[in-house]
């Protein structure tokens, strides 16, 4: 690669990384999927410690920003530093502070545990605000708004966001499908979606081989599709009309569903905003008797 063509920001660095992701070896794609979804711990961390974290050797790190035309690992992080500087102010204290507390603690009992989940989910939400691009959920609603009906699909540790928003939408008056895996149906269901209507994904790492295929037959069939997934390197990412990348944060468990369920509930008030049209903040109905 010439100087040149070399990413000399943030944002070209990361197209880069998309248009050869694919012709990538198998190292290469994780320490590009984790240098997509962490940039804050890309921007601070040493390449000994990111290493660690992907399970690849320090000198892969020093390959991959030499295999995209930098001399080393510390000229290709200098671009996350920069981002991180411009970041929205305060941000980037913040984030750290908490992962001191994560950090500071080695608290296994019960109690722990639970200290230690909120703290990285309340890192996820800040992820979360500084990350969404206020278009991208304009965007979204108005996908959302103009479809005839709403086909939803997730499964496995996805499956509870998506039973949110069959919950939301339908309380709202949307016509809502739910590609229910139960039976086998979910890809026979797929197919009668019209291109009038809005297939709504969400599928994180490890991705559910029936859900990144139902997303690209559907894709292929006109029908527009808003995604929920955790890499803009996701398989969704290409078909999505409307993608949003909530990154997956170190959990030791499992992973946490904060900030992909904040995000859906944020979709549908925005949604409920535009279909009732009223002064005051928009609500969802009652169903039980008060």
């Amino acid at each position: 690669m010439q100087d040149a063509d070399v990413p000399h920001s943030y944002e070209d660095l990361i197209r880069v990384i998309h248009d050869r992701y694919d012709g990538m070896s198998k190292s290469y794609q994780i320490i590009a999927r984790y240098l997509t979804q962490n940039p804050n711990d890309v921007a601070v961390l040493s390449v000994t410690a990111l290493a660690a974290k992907c399970d690849v050797h320090a000198s892969s790190f020093v390959r991959f920003a030499q295999a995209l035309g930098y001399k080393g690992f510390k000229e290709l992080q200098v671009l996350f530093q920069r981002r991180l500087s411009t970041a929205a102010p305060g941000f980037d204290a913040r984030v750290r502070a908490l992962e001191a507390e994560l950090g500071a603690r080695a608290d296994h009992s019960e109690i722990g545990f639970l200290r230690d989940l909120v703290v990285r989910d309340l890192t996820s939400l800040q992820d979360l605000l500084a990350s969404i691009d206020g278009a991208q959920i304009s965007r979204a609603v108005d996908l959302m708004e103009a479809a005839q009906t709403i086909y939803l699909l997730g499964q496995l540790r996805s499956a509870p966001v998506v039973d949110l928003l069959r919950y939301v939408l339908t309380m709202l008056g949307k016509r809502v499908v739910l590609l229910d895996p139960g039976g086998g149906l979910a890809t026979h269901m797929a197919r009668t979606m019209q291109p009038g209507d809005l297939l709504f994904a969400v599928s994180f790492r490890f991705y559910a081989t029936e859900v990144v295929n139902i997303v690209e037959e559907v894709a292929a069939r006109g029908v527009p599709i808003v995604a929920i997934s955790d890499s803009t390197l996701s398989p969704l990412a290409k078909n999505a009309q409307v993608l949003f990348a909530v990154p997956e944060h170190e959990y030791t468990f499992s992973r946490s569903l904060a900030a992909p369920i904040c995000l859906a509930q944020a979709l549908t008030v925005a949604l409920a905003a535009r279909l009732q049209k009223t002064a005051g903040a928009p609500r969802i109905p009652i169903v039980t008797a008060t």
